[in-house]
């Protein structure tokens, strides 16, 4: 049963707003080249100082305070010699026709169900711990929820504004190198918006740190937790994949599965038009930002972009019949089973607020 909950007065509505803003405007750690200028303009810095920006703070001996941001770079870098030993001693092409498979459907689909709709939406809800579990495993893991998650928020509260950590409009390097240059939190967070950041986080796998612990290593996740978590995800899925296949087949899907966490540091670029207005009239509905619906990553993983943006909290976003969303058919066949509980579903709203008024209207006008 849900509690009702006495509105808010307009005073106070407008004092919630602030607060949410203000916190949005810090909670990011901010990179040294800044968001905005004095005018309140997106600085767009140079390639030279983006790269800087990145290795700096890359830089695990410079600062402990660096690791989470390393570590996901790190699981690139180790999973590149499973490629290049796929490429060159296993390589077939029923193996590439799988790994293919593999990256572009299985890990975009599941990066869709996992860390967007329920880590950072929280757009639909678990019966149990196990179900949760079974499904934040179900690849190979590359990326560490937490940047993805905390940025993903600001990315909501600021599109295509100044503080957007993938701002298209300030170019590719930007958007691509975000993990590292615009995604992690703040080293300077007070305990009351510390403990906001791990509210964001409350409803997933992640064991929060304590506000002494976050002081010492700059994160919600501890490093142990994490490096635990990924070692146990890669021991597992080795296993499988050489009981299946052997290291042919091991090679071909880690390989994958890194070609893949490399190519989603491009979508957000790809996803907001290169900076510029490529929305269409009766496919993107969404007017407050550049977001686009593109059909291919609708089609491999359910991301509908502009859709998504528009009712960020749905399960589904693809809303139209040529709209495939195999990250939807999961959740709801897990709420088929009993693993779901519940969870948000726009598409009713989504016709007849914005789809069947455009119908009607490209009707009235013939």
């Amino acid at each position: 049963m849900i509690n009702p909950i006495a509105p808010a007065k307009p005073q106070e509505a407008v004092q919630t707003q602030e607060k949410v803003s203000c916190f949005m405007d810090h909670v990011l750690q901010t990179p040294s080249y800044g968001w905005k200028d004095e005018q309140g303009n997106l600085i767009k810095p140079t390639n030279k100082e983006i790269l800087k920006e990145f290795f700096f703070r890359l830089n695990i001996f410079r600062s402990k305070k660096n690791w989470l941001a390393f570590i996901g770079w790190f699981k690139v870098l180790c999973l590149a010699p499973f490629l290049v030993l796929f490429f060159t001693k296993y390589f077939s092409f029923p193996l590439l026709g799988i790994a293919f498979l593999y990256s572009m459907v299985v890990m975009g689909t599941h990066g869709t169900i996992w860390y967007h709709r329920y880590c950072t939406h929280n757009a639909y809800r678990f019966k149990n711990k196990f179900w949760r579990f079974i499904t934040r495993n179900l690849t190979v893991s590359v990326v560490p929820e937490e940047p993805y998650v905390i940025s993903h928020h600001v990315h909501h509260a600021k599109s295509d504004e100044p503080g957007d950590p993938y701002n298209a409009s300030a170019g590719f390097l930007y958007c691509f190198l975000a993990d590292v240059n615009h995604q992690p939190i703040a080293h300077n967070l007070s305990e009351e918006d510390y403990k906001r950041v791990t509210g964001l986080l409350s409803h997933t796998a992640i064991r929060p740190n304590t506000y002494a612990q976050y002081k010492k290593w700059a994160s919600v996740v501890h490093p142990a937790n994490e490096i635990a978590g990924w070692l146990l995800n890669w021991a597992f899925w080795f296993g499988v994949f050489y009981l299946i296949g052997g290291m042919a087949l091991v090679c071909a899907l880690f390989g994958a599965a890194g070609f893949w966490a490399v190519g989603v540091r491009t979508f957000n670029y790809e996803g907001h038009g290169k900076g510029k207005d490529k929305r269409r009239e009766g496919t993107d509905f969404n007017d407050k930002d550049m977001s686009i619906n593109q059909l291919w990553p609708g089609y491999v993983a359910g991301e509908w972009h502009n859709n998504h943006h528009l009712f960020p909290r749905s399960a589904r976003s693809g809303f139209l019949r040529h709209q495939v969303d195999l990250a939807w058919y999961y959740i709801k066949f897990l709420n088929v089973i009993g693993a779901v509980s519940d969870y948000h579903d726009s598409k009713k709203t989504f016709l007849e607020k914005y789809h069947r008024p455009y119908i009607e209207k490209q009707r009235g006008s013939h």
